[in-house]
């Protein structure tokens, strides 16, 4: 029976590293990931977190004959050796990666006396995806979306969740609060992203990614405007609960009053707990004209920043959307859907759809547009579905 490792420090494990894995099953009845835990790299994530990554990744796509290793201060080749390996495979994306890679074997055959090494060329669509250029991503509005596309899931999970965390420590000033106050923000924050709120599997679009965009773009609305900490952070806030609660129910409360109420029921921000919860009920998109809060259109902004996307985030984003509803049969979607739609329409064509400057300047021409387009297939009146 032959065995075939793969090695790396795999932060994050990408698409490429996959296809390279999936070469090896091809060719081999058992493969084995060495996963490289180096004291001089600092990794987002740390090994076990890393090995578990790649184990759910793996188990996603139902490969059961990919074991993970962890190796500490070793060669490769001498983990090859410990475990009766009888091949290395590594992908060659250029020749610099060629010359590279051929130095290496040689050490591995004739300094360590290793296994050899089998060279495999990944498919175009993934020649330049590395770790180092996932990472690069990270940052502007939408790095979410670029990511999503080089990655497996159980990676681009595991990668948002860890950003996530990061904001929401930094909001609530972890290195300066009390032991008390972090653990309820802890508890909070595992409420807010586990499966009864944004990561719950019936949230197609109101999820961990919809917070990571509106996130994103509050932040880089203060950046760019030069907003106050404060408002920053009460914008930031609100947010985070905003869509805490989304049953779509048509009796009782509304979602956004019961996210309101759950955010008064945190106890997170006594100071400004009015502040934020008016800010919260002010998302409710037919109503928000009754409600004044001198944040208003900033968080609207963010919170629609989703209409005025390109093509296919926006395509995606309303596929997401019917998924939500899936309960709700195909004529009674489309003429709520329309009807919805055609309210926003309308205010992008008075200008009162993102009613903040910066917002408007960008995303209400493509707003437009998108809101245009869906209609008409709605509606029947485009050939396209």
């Amino acid at each position: 029976m032959k065995k075939i490792a793969f090695s790396g420090t795999l932060d994050p494990i990408t698409n490429g590293h996959m296809w390279v894995i999936g070469e090896a099953r091809a060719l081999a009845d058992e493969v084995t990931v060495f996963l490289s835990e180096n004291p001089f790299k600092k990794p987002q994530f740390p090994a076990g977190k890393r090995k578990q990554i790649i184990e759910l990744s793996a188990a996603e796509r139902g490969w059961d004959n990919v074991h993970v290793v962890i190796v500490k201060g070793d060669y490769t080749a001498r983990a090859a050796k410990k475990h009766g390996i009888d091949y290395l495979i590594r992908g060659i994306r250029n020749t610099a990666d060629f010359d590279y890679e051929n130095l290496i074997q040689q050490t591995n055959v004739d300094v360590l006396h290793g296994a050899k090494t089998i060279f495999v060329m990944p498919p175009r669509d993934l020649g330049s995806v590395s770790s180092s250029f996932v990472r690069a991503l990270q940052g502007p509005v939408g790095w979410h979306w670029s990511m999503k596309k080089f990655v497996p899931g159980p990676a681009y999970t595991a990668w948002i969740l860890d950003w996530l965390r990061k904001e929401w420590e930094a909001l609530w000033q972890y290195q300066n609060a009390a032991p008390q106050a972090t653990a309820d923000a802890d508890r909070w924050f595992e409420r807010l992203t586990g499966p009864s709120s944004y990561g719950g599997g019936t949230r197609h679009y109101h999820n961990l990614d919809h917070l990571v965009h509106g996130l994103s773009e509050i932040g880089v609305w203060a950046a760019n405007v030069e907003a106050d900490q404060q408002d920053a952070d009460t914008l930031r806030k609100a947010f985070w609960f905003h869509d805490a609660v989304y049953q779509h129910d048509a009796g009782g409360l509304s979602d956004e009053e019961e996210s309101a109420r759950l955010w008064l029921d945190s106890g997170l921000d006594r100071a400004a707990v009015e502040d934020v919860t008016q800010l919260i009920r002010a998302t409710d998109h037919f109503q928000e004209s009754a409600i004044a809060h001198r944040l208003k259109n900033i968080l609207l902004g963010a919170d629609l920043a989703i209409l005025g996307q390109e093509d296919d985030v926006y395509d995606t984003y309303r596929k997401a959307i019917r998924m939500e509803y899936a309960h709700v049969p195909n004529a009674k979607y489309r003429e709520h859907r329309c009807k919805a739609l055609t309210h926003f329409l309308r205010k992008a064509q008075t200008g009162t759809l993102y009613a903040d400057v910066y917002f408007s300047g960008q995303y209400n021409q493509r707003a437009m547009a998108n809101l245009q387009r869906e209609i008409a297939e709605l509606s029947g009146k485009s050939q396209s579905l």
